[in-house]
């Protein structure tokens, strides 16, 4: 028999660095989970990049037992990695922060593809580049529309 789910909480946290701290101890604490356990399965799962934000959803059940998927990195996030910047632009219609090839637009969107909402690498690569341009984060190569 299937356990009887009670709650979905979507966090983002910082991988290989996650504390009971909020938010994930006031998240995770209402539910009754353990989050000395949560804290020490989400670091393992995801020493191999410190530092880099990780979307995740945990499914608590009934009897206060947990699941996690990780997602992959946002697209800023790894645009920001990629350009070399700490953060996009106050105004991204008037000012550039940095620069990304075509190239580094289709490996983040090759990166992302089993959570966007597209199977088309090159439609991916131009929701990267559509992130990218509001940041503030120049593209350069993009290839005109087919």
């Amino acid at each position: 028999m299937a356990k009887e789910v009670t709650a979905k909480v979507k966090l983002q946290c910082p991988g290989g660095q996650a504390t009971p701290a909020p938010p994930v101890g006031p998240a995770l604490g209402q539910h009754g989970v353990n989050i000395g356990e949560f804290v020490k399965k989400f670091n393992d799962a995801t020493k191999k990049d410190p530092g880099t934000i990780y979307p995740v959803i945990v499914t608590v059940y009934k009897d206060r037992t947990f699941d996690f998927i990780l997602k992959s990195p946002p697209a800023s996030v790894m645009l920001k990695k990629a350009a070399g910047i700490v953060k996009g632009a106050a105004t991204p219609s008037k000012e550039t922060v940095g620069t990304v090839t075509w190239q580094q637009c289709k490996d983040i969107a090759k990166a992302k593809l089993a959570d966007i909402n597209t199977a088309d690498l090159e439609m991916g690569a131009r929701m990267v580049a559509g992130t990218a341009r509001s940041m503030g984060v120049k593209v350069e190569g993009i290839p005109a529309k087919k």
